[in-house]
């Protein structure tokens, strides 16, 4: 382990420690560093370490007892490396550290389910890019997204493809100058159909996770909208709830 210059994010610690583990540097019956030497490798704070330790946990790798520290119980997770999304920034890393593959890139007319869903008018017309979700390490896909944007941003198309690792959104930005000031998701508890499952490897009727996203600039406008399909067991999504100031 290297100690960084950035304070990384939380993912970041615990994908690197559990590669640490599955290699065998930390082998079953070992115990990891302390919260507080961890937080000296990693240049970050005592929570972030902790939110990482909890992800290995949740993977099976490890067991955590106080006064025991943090010790090795298997050198295999029991499922992929699930990132939790509650926030921008964590779904920029999200997107950093599961590449895109595009599969297609095509305008389409919106209508009828798909027109609500996009919360357009029927008949608008949309660049749809197709992709599997890959990770990273272990080249499994993690979901399938249809991203919909402005035809008058065609020539996108070409820089998706040259940037698997960057958000369309950040390269809307980037080139369009269209800032993201709001993003709203909907999810909902699906099936995955055959067609689907056989692209993201995984049996028909499988239960999978809908995530609707609309991404909205500063004038309250949408200029993107993305659906994505994720397996139940290989992606979660996470937020902290905190009582409102009286």
């Amino acid at each position: 382990m290297k100690k960084t210059a950035a304070k990384p994010h939380f993912s970041e610690i615990a994908q690197e420690l559990t590669e640490a583990i599955t290699s065998g540097r930390y082998p079953v019956g070992s115990v990891l560093p302390g919260e507080l030497e961890l937080c000296g490798l990693y240049n970050t704070s005592r929570h972030t370490v902790r939110a990482a330790l909890q992800e290995l946990q949740q993977l099976g790798l490890v067991s955590r007892k106080k006064n025991a520290g943090t010790r090795v119980e298997s050198a295999a997770p029991k499922n992929d490396f699930r990132p939790s999304l509650s926030s921008l920034e964590d779904l920029i890393q999200f997107g950093s550290s599961n590449v895109r593959v595009v599969q297609s890139i095509e305008e389409t007319t919106a209508s009828g389910e798909l027109a609500k869903a996009l919360g357009c008018a029927g008949g608008s017309r949309w660049l749809r890019i197709s992709s599997l979700r890959v990770d990273s390490a272990s080249q499994r896909p993690v979901g399938w997204t249809d991203v919909y944007v402005d035809p008058l941003y065609a020539e996108i198309g070409e820089v998706v493809r040259a940037s698997p690792d960057t958000l369309v959104s950040t390269l809307i930005e980037r080139r369009y100058g269209r800032h993201v000031a709001e993003i709203r998701q909907v999810i909902r508890a699906m099936t995955i159909g055959e067609e689907m499952a056989r692209a993201l490897q995984v049996s028909p009727g499988m239960a999978g996770l809908e995530i609707l996203r609309q991404y909205f600039d500063a004038a309250g406008q949408i200029f993107e909208v993305s659906l994505t399909v994720h397996p139940a067991d290989r992606f979660a999504v996470a937020m902290r709830l905190q009582r409102s100031a009286a």
